[in-house]
């Protein structure tokens, strides 16, 4: 496994990258949540939402190409002197951090990962900490409202808690949601 970070290419990655955007949002509904919140997140994964999503990844790499660097697995290199994984097929992405340009900092006034992920096969390899590290560099050269990167996690999603545990988070309040639109009186 030759796994390597580089930034995200639109042209070339646009689709590989929302297919872990997709394994990502499937993951937070089935993990966490039961059935409901599954079915919720999955429901969401429109052709409309990926196009205005892509299109949200574009103006953030835009403002600083660095806010979305994925992992490459390189494999080995095939007769045309491209990258193939061991099976044969070109190398593909593996995991992605995404964290919110500079002029969004006041969102939390802080840095923010907006999204981490990586593909279960390349848990526990220490790409996820290159990841975070990449995360990290980027919040440290942006200039926030106060020195702190912030993410959101559920509580309920453990594997994610210890990671982020391990790299120096804390709980840091509560996040609280409702949905938009009326809410009845029960």
């Amino acid at each position: 496994m030759s796994v390597e970070l580089r930034p995200y290419d639109a042209s070339t990655d646009a689709e590989a990258l929302y297919g872990l955007k997709t394994a990502f949002e499937r993951g937070l509904g089935e993990n966490t949540g039961g059935e409901a919140k599954a079915t919720t997140y999955a429901g969401k994964l429109t052709d409309d939402y990926r196009e205005k999503w892509l299109a949200w990844v574009d103006r953030c790499v835009a403002d600083e190409p660095r806010c979305v660097t994925v992992a490459v697995d390189g494999g080995t290199t095939n007769a045309d002197g491209g990258s193939a994984d061991a099976d044969g097929n070109d190398s593909d992405l593996v995991g992605y951090v995404f964290c919110l340009p500079e002029r969004l900092a006041f969102v939390w006034d802080a840095a923010v990962i907006n999204e981490l992920y990586l593909a279960p096969d390349y848990r526990g390899t220490g790409v996820a900490d290159d990841l975070m590290d990449a995360a990290l560099d980027l919040a440290a050269d942006q200039d926030l409202p106060l020195d702190r990167i912030v993410l959101d996690v559920d509580p309920k999603n453990e594997r994610a808690r210890g990671f982020y545990d391990r790299h120096g988070f804390e709980s840091w309040g509560e996040m609280v949601a409702r949905p938009v639109g009326d809410v009845g009186d029960d």
